[in-house]
């Protein structure tokens, strides 16, 4: 049997909501005038996103050079809106994480800049009744998954040690990066999967 667990930590995007990158996309580059490629690589294949997920900008510099790259004025609202509006909570997996939070301490590690670490109330605003102030964006640890540090750091900030860590995330890289720190792995596939999982370390989830 695995090791008992004391901490279930989540993913966000395509985790707890089903996140349409594609969408977003497609929504800026009407927005912008520009191709669905050009601005899909201008943000995101170009590095400027990782760099922001590593924490290597401000808030504000990222709002900067995401206006830059629109080639546009863009506001944090019309950031918040956009980003939001590819965001679909899945209530099957916080209904699941509600019930996980009666019997261990629930949390989140996302892949996301210091913007998304100030505006999740407004981009995703029925975590923090769930999750409290156990959710932690990368850019706040200065790296991101699946770098194994990344969870270390997430884990010092929570006070929780690896060993009785549960992660699950829909990329076997960062599960694969997670298992490197010591932490146990679960690849996501729905909510039956964790519970099932969960059981396996003596977690027995009531209907």
């Amino acid at each position: 049997m695995p090791s008992p667990i004391s901490l279930v930590l989540f993913d966000m995007d395509d985790v707890l909501c089903a996140y349409d990158w594609e969408g977003r996309v497609r929504a800026l580059a009407t927005l912008s005038g520009q191709s669905f490629d050009a601005l899909s690589h201008a943000i995101w294949g170009s590095g400027f996103e990782d760099a922001a997920d590593r924490g290597e900008m401000s808030a504000a510099a990222y709002l900067d050079g995401f206006a830059e790259r629109l080639g546009m004025p863009f506001t944090q609202a019309q950031w918040v809106a956009n980003r939001r509006a590819a965001m679909t909570p899945w209530a099957e997996m916080l209904d699941l994480a509600r019930s996980i939070s009666r019997h261990a301490a629930i949390g989140i590690l996302t892949n996301n800049g210091l913007s998304t670490a100030k505006t999740i109330d407004d981009l995703y605003p029925e975590l923090r009744p769930i999750f409290g102030e156990r959710i932690v964006v990368s850019a706040e640890l200065g790296t991101h998954k699946p770098d194994p540090e990344v969870y270390r750091r997430a884990l010092a900030r929570l006070g929780f040690a690896p060993a009785e860590t549960l992660f699950t995330d829909d990329k076997p890289e960062n599960i694969d990066g997670a298992i490197a720190a010591g932490l146990q792995g679960h690849l996501h596939a729905g909510p039956a999967a964790l519970k099932a999982r969960l059981a396996q370390s003596g977690m027995i989830l009531l209907a």
